[in-house]
This record gives structure tokens, C-alpha cells and sequence, in this order.
């Protein structure tokens, strides 16, 4: 199973590192992570920007599916994600906990909360879907 360390490696000079978004756990089936809020990632309004709420939802979702390939598959793209935003901040860590709903050959499906870790408001909700990838049979 991939570890925390090894994700967070591997996503640091893309856009989950550039963001700042660091995995904390990954567990069957679980995946906790944090972001930071700092300037670069609010909207012109002054409040976290929706944009990066999402990328850490997907972000979680992902490191999940990796963790929770099943034998034979070799990685995954998400193919829906639906986001409903109940709050912002302007300062603090944000924290996302993804779980997995749906673990099936094909897809999975990974529901996401996003909270303040200071307050505990919870700021969104998400589902995201992810089809499953396999090697092309002779190549």
C-alpha cells in the first residue's frame, strides 16, 4: 500500500504540492489530509477559493483509490466529481477525511468532508467517482 510520505513525494512538484496539500493518513478504504489557507489560494473575494477546496477533495479521493487498487489495476482517472460548498474561511487548516462507498473492478466511489480544523465547520461535501485503469491486453 502506498504511504503518506511516498503520495506526498510524488505529488510534490504538482499541482496537490504546489498547493501545499499534504496526505496525513492513508488506511483501507480512509485517507486524511490538510491544507494550509494562505493568500495564493483565495478568490479575489478574500475567502478560500472553491478551486482548492475541490483539489483537496479529489486529492484525498485519489490517494485513496491508489491505496485501494484491485489486483490487476494500474491506476485510475476521476470521472466525476460533485461538490456541494456549505462555507468558507480566510484563515487556518483546512482538513478533508475521504472514505470509500463504492469499491468495485471498474470504479470507485469516495464521498469527502472538508472541515476548518480550528472551528470544525464543516465547508463541503463531495462524491467523486473514479474509473479504474488495467494494462492493454498484449502490451
Amino acid at each position: 500500500m502506498i504511504t503518506p510520505d511516498q503520495f506526498n513525494q510524488r505529488g510534490a512538484a504538482m499541482l496537490p504540492g504546489h498547493l501545499g496539500i499534504v496526505i496525513t493518513r492513508i488506511a483501507a478504504g480512509e485517507v486524511h489530509a490538510e491544507l494550509p489557507v494562505r493568500h495564493e489560494l483565495m478568490a479575489p473575494n478574500g475567502f478560500l477559493h472553491a478551486g482548492s477546496i475541490v483539489t483537496l477533495a479529489d486529492t484525498s479521493a485519489g490517494a485513496g483509490c491508489m491505496a485501494s487498487l484491485p489486483e490487476g489495476a494500474n491506476g485510475f482517472t476521476t470521472i466525476e466529481l460533485k461538490s456541494n460548498h456549505l462555507g468558507t474561511v480566510r484563515d487556518g487548516v483546512v482538513l478533508c477525511v475521504a472514505r470509500m462507498v463504492h469499491g468495485g473492478r471498474t470504479t470507485q466511489v469516495w464521498d469527502a468532508t472538508v472541515t476548518q480544523r480550528e472551528s470544525g465547520k464543516t465547508l463541503a461535501l463531495f462524491r467523486c467517482t473514479q474509473l479504474l485503469l488495467y494494462p492493454k491486453a498484449g502490451g
